[in-house]
């Protein structure tokens, strides 16, 4: 059986917080099951008809469609996100937040659909997000999904509530953190949210807004470490799901985002462990 995560992790870290059924038939085979083949789908990239359901379930194999129905289900409900929440509260010990890194990343979105939009730099239709990673390139929050004819600051002052609160619900102040960001966040519009929360932003300036003899906080040693976020971008890219988007709906891309996010921390972690024994 293809493995994305060992069984034992799905069932630990994962399952206990997807919600059972109250009405209907509960499923015929066990969830971490579930789980593997959306995992294999978010790894592979392949499409949901061509799921080799016979080589990712056990005794009882499900259809792709049952795979596909228990997945739209779950990620309508923000299973996936809750999910994620309660991994980063429970390992926000295993997280380094000396400092953190934001980054918007543009995804070809090749079938179109919710939060699209052609992007000229692209040369096609693209999703844009903004993602939050830890000092280590660990992925921690993600913002919602906008069309991709939009750059960074786009309604940034919402789309930066959404990215912090991910850490509030995760019982992760955000008093006193040091945030890198590039020169494309350099404006009042994102320096004023980041006061207003108590984060230090370390925006680089740009050139563009004039002279670079600012009062402005900026400290070129902790900028410099800011090359750990294009690590993070590969590591997502290795999930052929999230490489090119085929998603319609934002609900689905939010939800292979973030159950990337779980795979990507929960093999760290498990290095780690190792490391230790």
């Amino acid at each position: 059986m293809y493995k994305v995560l060992d069984k034992y992790m799905i069932e630990i870290e994962i399952v206990p917080y997807i919600p059972r059924t109250s009405r209907g038939f509960p499923p015929t085979v066990p969830l971490h099951e579930i789980v593997n083949a959306i995992l294999f789908k978010l790894k592979t990239g392949v499409q949901w008809s061509n799921l080799p359901v016979t080589s990712l379930f056990g005794k009882v194999a499900l259809s792709w469609q049952s795979v596909y129905h228990h997945y739209r289900k779950w990620c309508k409900a923000g299973v996936w996100k809750d999910c994620w929440i309660k991994m980063l509260y429970r390992h926000r010990a295993s997280f380094d937040l000396s400092s953190v890194d934001l980054d918007g990343s543009h995804t070809p979105a090749l079938r179109g659909g919710e939060g699209v939009a052609y992007q000229g730099r692209k040369k096609g239709k693209t999703t844009n997000s903004l993602y939050m990673t830890d000092r280590q390139g660990l992925p921690i929050a993600m913002s919602e999904p906008v069309a991709g004819n939009h750059n960074d600051l786009y309604d940034i002052e919402v789309q930066f509530e959404v990215v912090t609160a991910t850490l509030e619900e995760a019982d992760i102040s955000t008093e006193g953190l040091f945030l890198n960001a590039d020169a494309g966040f350099d404006s009042k519009v994102f320096r004023e949210p980041c006061s207003a929360k108590g984060i230090n932003a370390n925006v680089c300036f740009n050139k563009r807004n004039g002279s670079t003899e600012r009062d402005e906080y900026f400290d070129q040693v902790l900028y410099d470490k800011r090359y750990a976020v294009e690590r993070t971008n590969a590591w997502m890219d290795s999930y052929r799901s999230l490489l090119n988007r085929f998603d319609t709906t934002n609900a689905s891309w939010k939800g292979f985002n973030y159950l990337a996010f779980m795979v990507i921390a929960l093999k760290k972690f498990e290095k780690k462990n190792k490391k230790k024994f």
